[in-house]
């Protein structure tokens, strides 16, 4: 497989991996996410926007995005650690506001989630790592949607076309969002990215983890590293190659398989939930607009 080592610009430490074919030009992907962002606020008529900072590369990217499109002074990033979260997930969130010099609060979640899961609840203390991880997910989302409305912002969603594409999202929880800056970015298309923008190298090059358990990183959940699985999906999905194609290209079979399979399985998190038809114009299905300005005529 080919791939290229990229390094932020101050240099120091490990590079990271990047696929040859998923390199691109930042200045217009830059350009075109500043302008998406500034246009999906204006078309609902905001000004202002929340992220959830988690202290991962996904999250400290579409700050650094936002900052830049409408002004640090527009931005509010919300912290939400849970008291297993690993103590560099806050230093590193904190690291981005620091930076950015944007308005940011902190809500420490462990009551809520703890609450839920005492003992006599349903599942209680047995509830294994993953259901405690989409709870805690779906919890956060719960906390920005709040802060949305005191604050007069759309919440900013922080998921990458990787994690969209296999389904490595919680529904209602880290892909609720009014609107996707990085959607249509490979996680190896983001590290490129943020190291451009300037996020802090310590971010840009840790493990990549949704941070559901002490130790717990993506890759190692998923079996497969970042550059191969985004590769894979570059040519299975952009370039719409058969499985038999991309077993000739290079790929292990069982890995194609396993994708593919990921990908179909987790289709209904991408879309809206289906509406059973009965009358002649169904939301979603032939009431389809374009976002407009308030205010604006509609037929």
């Amino acid at each position: 497989m080919t791939s290229v080592s990229a390094s932020p610009p101050s240099g120091s430490g490990p590079a990271f991996e990047l696929p040859a074919e998923l390199g691109i030009d930042t200045d217009v992907a830059r350009r075109i996410i500043d302008g998406f962002i500034t246009s999906q606020l204006r078309q609902a008529g905001f000004s202002r926007a929340v992220v959830g900072l988690s202290g991962g590369i996904d999250s400290a990217l579409v700050a650094h995005l936002v900052a830049e499109a409408i002004g640090a002074d527009s931005l509010l990033c919300v912290l939400m650690p849970y008291s297993g979260s690993s103590a560099d997930s806050r230093t590193d969130a904190a690291a981005v506001v620091d930076q950015l010099g944007c308005a940011s609060t902190l809500v420490d979640i462990s009551p809520m989630v703890d609450a839920y899961f005492a003992d006599g609840a349903p599942g209680g203390r047995e509830a294994s790592p993953v259901r405690r991880g989409n709870f805690m997910a779906r919890m956060r989302m719960a906390v920005l949607y709040d802060h949305s409305v005191t604050f007069g912002g759309l919440v900013a969603g922080t998921g990458n076309k990787t994690e969209m594409l296999i389904g490595y999202t919680t529904l209602f929880g880290d892909s609720a969002c009014a609107f996707a800056p990085i959607g249509d970015l490979y996680k190896s298309q983001v590290r490129q990215l943020a190291a451009v923008m300037g996020v802090p190298d310590a971010i840009v090059r840790k493990s990549p983890s949704a941070d559901l358990w002490p130790g717990q990183t993506d890759e190692g959940e998923l079996g497969v590293s970042y550059a191969d699985l985004d590769r894979l999906l570059f040519w299975m999905i952009d370039k719409r190659r058969a499985p038999d194609e991309l077993i000739e290209l290079g790929f292990d079979d069982g890995l194609v398989e396993r994708v593919g399979r990921m990908v179909a399985r987790s289709e209904f998190k991408r879309q809206v939930a289906p509406i059973a038809k009965l009358g002649p114009r169904t939301v979603g299905i032939d009431y389809l607009y374009p976002r407009r300005r308030p205010g604006s005529a509609r037929r």
